[in-house]
């Protein structure tokens, strides 16, 4: 007789747990990855718990099992053509394992609204301390000369660029966007004034922290975010194009300097992305079906240099996201990764399009644009190719197929109570 309570019990502390593990997986993301990935393995071995318990196999399919089935068999395969099999296999399952994991736990674990709300709240609580240590650096000065994040010939003005927790301003400022995209479309729903005050101070504030990583990909994968805003949600927001002006008027010399660089491709940031981009479609050429092997860029990439020609220099990715999927697991691969992001949206559109609660649509906006923030910056950087940001990625996915599954629920359950109602008035 105590069993089934018993079973309960032992299924409502699982679930607690596994929420609170994905949550700390959302915390400390952006902060530290080994934390992060402890979390989301105690939290895996929770959900395998649950699943004894419960004495079945409860998992929830989504519209995209089979190309994730797809993309993860061809990264393998890729692995026969790397130099190096044993690395891209350790590289492989090490990675791939993660973001498949977080978008399995996250869909199958997460059920409700409220929890959403916690995992988005502390998205952004994470990211405002993000946020609050690259003003510190700002502050009180991190010395860059030894690094390569800028042409200081071109640049003499730019003697400071915040990176926070994360490796390089690029990989910061490709957060920071995400988070702007998340943070207005939240404050856009919000309800309360004293929510929208809350978000949209927020986003200035992760604002004036990309400027100071004085990234120019983020900068224009800002401008995709504000076209994503104008078209979905209010063409008014296009007015805020015409901010850029002023703002180059009213920046200092190495905000305006980095702008106009942008037309400028005589600079080494990018003249070296146009070699990394011309050795990589030789990669591609050469190897279009199975690529280079999985995480092998910079194992293959010196059979490659036609431009530094130096064996001692580690180019770890082409700064183009299409180019380096394509180079390391081939074509196929590339597509198959393109599907699985073009349906995600897909699915967030058809959100958009329905009948949802306006939190629910704040959120499938503000993922909407953040991915195409990723389109955007991916045509010039490869920010995913960090294991953070990637796994935030494949989170976002993840909530964009519960927010789905909920709105799919509410219309078949109304439908249902329709036909009931017209049986018996018939």
């Amino acid at each position: 007789m105590n069993t089934p309570y018993k079973t309960t019990q032992t299924q409502y502390y699982l679930d607690y747990l596994i929420e609170h593990c994905i949550l700390a997986v959302t915390f400390f993301l952006p902060l530290s990855l080994t934390v992060s990935s402890g979390f989301l393995g105690c939290g895996a071995v929770l959900w395998l718990g649950k699943m004894i318990a419960r004495g079945r196999l409860n998992f929830k399919s989504t519209p995209f099992d089979v190309g994730i089935g797809l993309l993860v068999l061809l990264s393998a395969i890729s692995i026969w053509n790397s130099p190096d099999r044993g690395f891209s296999f350790y590289n492989f399952y090490n990675l791939m394992g993660r973001y498949v994991l977080i978008y399995y736990l996250v869909v199958n674990n997460i059920n409700s609204a409220t929890q959403m709300k916690k995992i988005i709240w502390v998205m952004l609580t994470s990211a405002t301390i993000v946020t609050l240590y690259g003003f510190y650096q700002y502050l009180f000065g991190v010395n860059i000369s030894a690094n390569e994040w800028v042409d200081g010939q071109h640049f003499p003005d730019l003697k400071l660029r915040v990176f926070s927790t994360l490796q390089n301003p690029n990989l910061l400022a490709g957060f920071l966007v995400t988070m702007m995209a998340i943070g207005a479309s939240m404050g856009y729903k919000a309800v309360t004034i004293k929510g929208r005050a809350i978000l949209f101070g927020l986003v200035a504030m992760f604002g004036v922290c990309l400027i100071l990583t004085y990234s120019r990909g983020a900068w224009l994968s800002l401008l995709a975010v504000i076209g994503v805003y104008g078209m979905l949600c209010n063409r008014k927001i296009f007015w805020l194009l015409l901010l850029l002006p002023v703002a180059m008027f009213c920046g200092h010399d190495a905000i305006l300097e980095r702008i106009m660089s942008i037309i400028n491709p005589t600079d080494t940031s990018s003249t070296l992305r146009i070699a990394l981009w011309e050795s990589t479609i030789a990669m591609i050429m050469d190897k279009p079906l199975l690529g280079i092997g999985w995480g092998s860029y910079w194992l293959v990439y010196p059979e490659y240099d036609f431009f530094l020609n130096n064996a001692n220099v580690k180019i770890f990715h082409a700064h183009n996201m299409y180019l380096n999927i394509a180079a390391e697991i081939g074509i196929p691969g590339l597509i198959a990764f393109l599907s699985i992001m073009y349906g995600h949206v897909r699915l967030a559109l058809s959100v958009l399009s329905g009948e949802v609660e306006s939190w629910s649509s704040g959120l499938m906006l503000g993922i909407i644009a953040a991915i195409g923030g990723i389109i955007i910056n991916g045509l010039t950087d490869y920010v995913m190719f960090n294991i953070q940001l990637s796994m935030l990625y494949w989170l976002l996915n993840g909530l964009i197929v519960i927010v789905w599954q909920q709105s799919h629920q509410r219309q078949s359950h109304q439908r249902q109570n329709q036909s009931r109602f017209l049986k018996k008035v018939m």
